[in-house]
């Protein structure tokens, strides 16, 4: 009896071992940008038919801080799909990961719901003086998480040109908006649709995306300053904006660039080719594209 008990221990261990490696060998950790929420679970979905024991482990957070999550906490994913492709060139590459591939786009807008005080006189033109009204309120992310933090005050930088000297339109600086409700700003785009939907704030910068799949009002922006428009690239590169960095003491400069998506496979995934297998479906025409381009990406 002594010698069947140690026995079965050791098949037990074996088992348990067996088990878990398993389960990593189909486990896919994913960090992704927020206002990739609800795009990376349709992408999941899809993915999962064809490929039945993958297990996703999806973590949302603004693009910079999933790749603070890398370079400062020293943890581990197998995809870090982002909202700006600078991010992973100017805090990834070369140290943490060598590819940066592209795969969707986006614009900036200013999303609001019908119960939005001054909802039903809001446009293209008049926002500037509508946002800055004292009994309207508006919220944004955090240029140092967020990359729709930092588009939002690099659109403003080019929207203070813009408007200059337009009939009707009082002159603004970005900084009238960088001081007015400083309260609601957080750490990730999707963060504000909280605040939205409790009328906390009347409006958010963001994601013209984000505003399609939650079914929200939104003001479209000249294209001279939504940064989506490819062919206006040199016009946005005139709005700059430093940040902090890959660690607290560092900082990057980013530009004013048409909004593009992109996504590495970091250097210390704990499986990679299960993440190359994920990357080549969301490149895919019929695949992981189609799911975007029908999601507003």
């Amino acid at each position: 009896m002594k010698k069947i008990i140690p026995f079965i221990l050791i098949l037990l261990v074996f088992s348990f071992v067996s088990c878990q490696n398993s389960g990593k060998e189909n486990r896919l950790v994913v960090f992704h940008a927020g206002s990739l929420s609800l795009p990376m679970k349709a992408l999941a979905d899809s993915f999962t038919v064809m490929h039945p024991k993958t297990q996703f482990r999806m973590e949302a957070a603004g693009s910079v801080d999933c790749a603070r999550k890398i370079t400062e906490l020293g943890r581990s994913c197998d995809i870090l799909a982002s909202a700006d492709y600078q991010v992973i060139e100017k805090l990834l590459i070369p140290e943490y990961a060598y590819i940066n591939q592209t795969f969707a786009s986006n614009c900036m807008v200013i999303a609001f719901t019908g119960e939005s005080r001054r909802a039903g006189e809001i446009n293209s033109g008049n926002w500037p003086d509508i946002l800055l009204s004292p009994d309207v309120f508006f919220g944004r992310s955090d240029p140092n998480a967020d990359p729709c933090g930092y588009r939002t005050l690099l659109m403003l930088q080019l929207a203070e040109d813009y408007y200059r000297g337009k009939p009707g339109i009082r002159s603004f600086t970005v900084a009238d908006f960088t001081k007015k409700d400083r309260r609601f700003i957080r750490p990730k785009e999707v963060d504000l649709l909280a605040l939205l939907g409790n009328h906390s704030i009347d409006y958010i910068f963001i994601y013209k995306s984000i505003a399609l799949q939650h079914n929200l009002f939104y003001v479209e922006l000249p294209a001279r300053i939504n940064l989506g428009d490819r062919s206006l690239a040199s016009h946005y590169s005139q709005a700059t904006l430093k940040i902090r960095g890959g660690s607290p003491t560092d900082s990057v400069t980013v530009n004013g660039t048409p909004i593009v998506y992109s996504y590495t496979i970091p250097l210390n995934a704990e499986n990679p080719e299960l993440a190359k297998k994920f990357a080549h479906f969301l490149m895919d025409p019929e695949g992981g594209q189609k799911i975007l381009r029908v999601m507003g990406q």
